[in-house]
């Protein structure tokens, strides 16, 4: 649905309004420049950009309805379409007319072309003004494409920049970096200005290239810790001190990838699939396969373990002074 849309942007037929729902900002970015790059395909394109959390959708409307002065068509974006989504009542930033944006969208400008952002995972299917946005807009959903997918699309990006990129340098890629596209684009162009004229993207220049995220090196960590690798769990840790990290902080990542793993174990022996198991606990697809993939899996107990020592490090963390990288390195040094 997405391409469709692109392909109908390109080719210089716009919606009046777009609806963009998602938390994958990739598609949100891209979206926007493509109406960018199209709408300034003759003229300099005019674009106004409101956030909802701040302004009423009034100012949108009104904008929508003035008609432009250079261009034949201006953009309008509207972040944060939170009109869209439950809120309880009385916790609203700000008021808006729902109504007024109902009739608008019976009959909105054709010398605009406004994108809603709604960057949510689920709207309130119950109201009305949500009901109407999906029948009278384009929607297009901002969601991470699921393993295989994603894999398509890596190796997609990287022959845009005319390289290839070999599978076990995708899955280290991903176990990096992450399922966010934006950061990935960012990683793989990145590494194909490195490459010049050479073609392939190696595990090794991944290694090499990609920059390491916290949640990343946490769950390194972590993996070492369980392995019996206590060299490689301090050797992490050290080089997380160095990048001046606290260790209270690096502790409530452990115990959360603990209770992740342990989740993950019990939904797996119930049964359910990774998507299945995903879903139940609202995390992407991958992290439930790089987890479930583990060849060295930890017992139920060593893990229950883990955590008991863990809220014991934080513990001492909250309540003593001294040397307080100390404590998180005692529990790395000791085997379960």
């Amino acid at each position: 649905m997405i391409t469709k849309v692109w392909q109908d942007i390109k080719k210089g037929n716009f919606a009046p309004v777009y609806l963009i729902v998602g938390e994958e900002s990739y598609f949100v970015d891209e979206t926007i420049n493509r109406l960018k790059v199209a709408l300034s395909a003759q003229e300099e394109a005019e674009v106004m950009t409101f956030d909802l959390n701040d302004q009423p959708i009034d100012y949108v409307i009104d904008e929508a309805d003035t008609i432009p002065f250079f261009t034949e068509r201006k953009l309008i974006i509207a972040k944060n379409a939170s009109f869209l989504k439950a809120i309880e009542k009385g916790k609203e930033k700000i008021e808006h007319d729902v109504k007024r944006l109902e009739n608008w969208l019976y009959n909105p400008t054709d010398t605009a072309v406004t994108v809603f952002i709604a960057p949510y995972e689920k709207l309130d299917e119950r109201k009305k003004v949500t009901k109407l946005m999906k029948e009278k807009c384009v929607v297009l959903l901002a969601e991470t494409p699921q393993n295989n997918d994603l894999n398509v699309w890596i190796q997609n990006e990287a022959r845009i920049h005319g390289k290839a990129i070999t599978e076990d340098a995708i899955g280290k890629l991903l176990e990096m970096v992450g399922p966010s596209m934006l950061q990935l684009q960012m990683e793989i162009e990145k590494m194909a200005l490195y490459l010049g004229e050479e073609i392939e993207i190696t595990i090794g220049l991944v290694e090499d290239l990609v920059a390491k995220t916290l949640e990343h090196d946490a769950f390194k960590m972590l993996n070492a810790y369980l392995n019996h690798d206590q060299e490689e769990a301090l050797k992490i840790y050290h080089d997380l001190l160095r990048q001046k990290e606290e260790p209270i902080k690096l502790v409530g990542l452990l115990a959360s990838n603990i209770r992740t793993m342990n989740h993950i174990f019990y939904l797996q022996k119930k049964g359910y699939h990774q998507q299945q198991i995903a879903k139940q606990l609202k995390i992407h697809p991958y992290r439930v396969q790089i987890i479930s993939g583990q060849r060295n899996r930890p017992s139920d107990q060593r893990l229950l373990q883990a955590l008991y020592s863990l809220a014991d490090v934080d513990l001492q963390l909250k309540t003593t002074g001294g040397n307080r990288e100390r404590h998180l390195e005692l529990f790395l040094m000791k085997k379960l």
